[in-house]
């Protein structure tokens, strides 16, 4: 039934303003200047700043593609936002007082997979070099690993996945909702349609007749762009409305610049596929294979076993097939000895926060003091 809302206490949400040094001069021009939300629980009493009085948990929420944290903190209808939840499930006493924090990583591309990349940005360097230290010091928290964690849906769930790997001196515990895995299945799906959209931007113009396939084939067998991605890009950007088939392809470019990043090639990325025959260029693909996490976790073995708690599920009507990526992981998982918990739901991949409800009290238990 539709959320009603309740008259507890819900905490405060506070916006800050951030000068980012790691984002100044990225290569999609967005903003270096961002804004942070941090949402104080309920109980957080006294000075904001950092000083005497009661320390607490944090939890970065990681969102996905399209998103930004500052739409988690929103008003919805019919439903709850990150911040009226979390006070719901504190009420309820599923989980004590946690900070949360929701940053801003949204880009030209529509998103990032908090990784860095020569062709988008830094984002990685960005929650771990700038943000973390920025609320361990303005804010009252529990200042270490083992009190920190991060959790996401789609490229957010990605993105805890990833900084679970590879970053575990920064993060106690993660919680992974839907988050990309097993590329073969997540994302080849997608590049038929990326292909013909791109396509109408080629020239010359496509006309009825006879084609020199291999005439054209030899611009377009690097993965490089031959003109066609970088027209695309600017119809994309001067536009007051797109269609999902737009969205869907900017979506797998943006991939394209967080998996396989060039900085001699145009556009700064490669593409894993020829834009003309939709033969896939196997160099390339090998190049995205090498951040799918079902592919690299046993490198990341002990990281992974370090961790406080692991919390990975999605729906098994996932649109997007995540589903198959994610038992994958659980049993490669599995198979290292990594303790975690694994759990499917009845849903596809859109508008499930609600797992948060799961998900948050797991996390708190995991990194609560």
């Amino acid at each position: 039934m539709p959320v009603k809302r309740a008259d507890w206490a819900a905490g405060q949400l506070l916006e800050l303003e951030h000068s980012s040094r790691v984002l100044a001069d990225n290569p999609l021009k967005d903003p270096h200047v961002r804004k942070l939300h941090v949402w104080l629980p309920p109980g957080y009493s006294g000075t904001v700043a950092k000083g005497r009085g009661k320390r607490y948990p944090v939890l970065f929420d990681l969102v996905g593609f399209t998103g930004s944290g500052l739409a988690h903190t929103h008003w919805k209808s019919f439903a709850e936002s990150i911040p009226e939840q979390a006070a719901r499930l504190m009420h309820e006493r599923k989980m004590g007082p946690t900070v949360l924090v929701f940053p801003d990583c949204f880009t030209a591309l529509g998103g990032n997979q908090y990784i860095n990349s020569s062709a988008i940005g830094a984002y990685s360097d960005y929650l771990l070099k700038e943000l973390i230290p920025l609320v361990d010091r303005e804010f009252r928290t529990l200042a270490s690993r083992d009190h920190r964690g991060c959790f996401g849906k789609s490229s957010g769930g990605y993105g805890a996945m990833i900084h679970g790997m590879k970053h575990p001196e920064h993060w106690g515990a993660i919680a992974n909702h839907s988050g990309d895995a097993y590329f073969d299945f997540v994302y080849k799906r997608d590049w038929p349609a990326t292909l013909d959209m791109l396509g109408q931007y080629a020239q010359p113009a496509r006309r009825a007749g006879r084609i020199d396939v291999a005439s054209k084939a030899r611009r377009t067998g690097t993965g490089v762009d031959d003109g066609r991605i970088k027209r695309f890009l600017e119809s994309f950007w001067a536009k007051r409305k797109v269609s999902d088939a737009e969205v869907h392809a900017i979506m797998i470019l943006c991939m394209a610049a967080s998996y396989d990043p060039d900085p001699r090639a145009p556009l700064g990325f490669r593409l894993p596929f020829d834009l003309e025959t939709g033969a896939i260029i196997d160099k390339r693909w090998q190049r995205w294979l090498r951040h799918d996490p079902i592919v690299i976790a046993r490198e990341h073995r002990a990281a992974l076993k370090s961790l406080r708690g692991i919390w990975i599920d999605c729906g098994w009507s996932d649109q997007y097939f995540i589903h198959y990526g994610a038992r994958q992981l659980s049993l490669v998982l599995q198979g290292l000895g990594v303790n975690h918990v694994y759990e499917e739901f009845a849903d596809t991949h859109s508008s499930i926060d609600y797992r948060l409800d799961a998900s948050l009290p797991f996390l708190y238990k995991a990194l609560k003091g």
